[in-house]
């Protein structure tokens, strides 16, 4: 288990995208460890097994809209266990559903950011959301 690391825990399906965020990330200047589970059942396992890809990450970024599981059904699994209950969870979505938002909000999102069109905006959207998560917010203790 990787505790007491900064890793970042990327749940997304479209290699495009992943690759989006990696990049955009990295323009920023975040230089944490990236953990990359592209389906709903490779973040479960990767919150939830003792083996060699178990993390405890600082925060997740949860698409929704992921095969096996989606990612509303990991979030309720990340809220429902004590270990990974109070982990930052954001979610990173196209998807502007106003049923995905609210279901998003009362199973304990943290933050649901829509991904935009533009590579430009994306970025920004990204840097911002890496520069509050991973150095201004004030993590609980014992979380990471």
């Amino acid at each position: 288990m990787l505790e007491n690391q900064r890793v970042i825990l990327l749940v997304e399906d479209d290699p495009d995208h992943e690759l989006l965020t990696v990049r955009a990330l990295r323009k920023s200047n975040i230089v944490n460890e990236i953990k990359i589970a592209r389906d709903g059942e490779e973040a479960i396992e990767a919150l939830f097994s003792d083996g060699p890809n178990a993390v405890l990450p600082q925060v997740i970024l949860l698409d929704l809209k992921l095969p096996k599981i989606d990612g509303l059904e990991v979030l309720r699994r990340i809220r429902e266990s004590e270990r990974t209950q109070m982990l930052p969870v954001v979610i990173l979505t196209s998807s502007d559903e106003e049923s995905d938002i609210v279901r998003s909000y009362k199973l304990g999102v943290n933050s649901y950011i829509r991904k935009p069109v533009n590579f430009t905006e994306f970025a920004e959207a990204t840097r911002q959301l890496g520069m509050y998560w991973l150095v201004l917010n004030e993590c609980p203790p014992n979380s990471n």
